[in-house]
């Protein structure tokens, strides 16, 4: 089997691998980007991007990756299809194990994202991108003045209620159980004078034809017959995001939530080993938020390989 050296491996090709690959390129360290597949993950699946800095509100989210992954093999990354079935992250270098080979490294940065919940609902995978969105923040713009369903009780989906409200003329919130009296967060959104809570009541199905969502069938515990509701827009917030990490094992320390523990330099709390993107799981899923996170690790990354104490900041992009 193959044995690849380099100074820097990324494990994940997303909006933090590219970035973080990019900057180590520039900074003549040879680097590995390792990507499981570049048609899947958050930003690969988004439909339209509209709130990424300088970039056309028409371009997709599949468009910006493939600028980004061109970008840094531009500068000299080695793109690679490979799937990292472990690593070894003991020692001074590093090594991840692929079916197509081995690679070595003295900087292993780990960026695989975050693993979506299965479609929980009729109709949620058809429309995904057409309609339905797991992003309020990324999304609730193109929906002003319309009117939209937000699926779930959980605290993501009260705080991406609250974003709808700036710009959907009705937002239905729909709970399968009433939230708790004392839920401040949640008492407040219902207060929202174009907020209609429907409490105790299943999301059934998803509706639509080619242009997208049309609206959906729901139900409440108390009747017998469901409700038709018409929408253009469904934001769905079940649990079960969790980041991707199982190849890790144990060697890196995690947090209670699932997300791998990392300094402000996105260093994980083994030398030599750096976690950026959602596998860090905050708070803010966003594209560029993972590419600032790859930026950080790869300067962070120039300096603990050339051992270097201050960080030079390149301002010439």
């Amino acid at each position: 089997m193959e044995t690849i050296e380099a100074d820097v491996v990324i494990v994940g090709g997303g909006p933090a691998g590219c970035s973080c690959a990019l900057y180590t390129s520039r900074a003549d360290l040879k680097t590995v980007i390792l990507d499981k597949n570049p048609d899947v993950g958050a930003l690969a699946i988004t439909h339209q991007i509209a709130n990424y800095p300088g970039v056309s509100s028409e371009m997709s989210g599949e468009a910006l990756l493939a600028l980004m992954r061109e970008q840094a093999v531009s500068f000299g990354s080695d793109y690679r299809r490979a799937q990292v079935f472990g690593v070894d992250v003991n020692g001074e270098w590093k090594t991840v194990y692929t079916p197509e080979g081995t690679f070595k490294a003295r900087a292993l940065v780990v960026a695989t994202g975050a693993l979506g919940r299965p479609a929980s609902f009729k109709g949620e995978a058809e429309y995904l991108g057409r309609g339905v969105s797991y992003c309020a923040t990324c999304d609730g713009a193109f929906y002003k003045g319309r009117e939209v369903a937000v699926v779930g009780a959980n605290k993501e989906a009260v705080e991406e209620g609250q974003v709808l409200t700036k710009f959907a003329s009705r937002v239905h919130w729909l709970t399968t159980s009433d939230p708790k009296e004392d839920d401040a967060h949640a008492q407040a959104l219902m207060t929202q004078p174009n907020v209609q809570h429907w409490s105790r009541t299943r999301l059934m199905l998803i509706e639509g034809d080619d242009a997208g969502v049309t609206g959906i069938k729901l139900k409440n515990r108390t009747q017998e017959t469901e409700q038709d509701l018409a929408v253009e827009g469904v934001f769905v917030y079940m649990s079960g995001s969790k980041p991707i990490t199982d190849f890790l094992g144990d060697q890196v320390a995690f947090k209670e939530d699932g997300g791998v523990v990392v300094d402000d330099f996105m260093a994980t709390t083994v030398d030599g080993v750096w976690a950026i993107g959602d596998i860090r799981n905050t708070p803010f899923k966003q594209a560029v938020v993972a590419a600032s996170d790859g930026c950080i690790a790869a300067m962070a990354i120039d300096r603990f390989l050339n051992s270097r104490k201050g960080i030079r900041v390149d301002w010439v992009h």
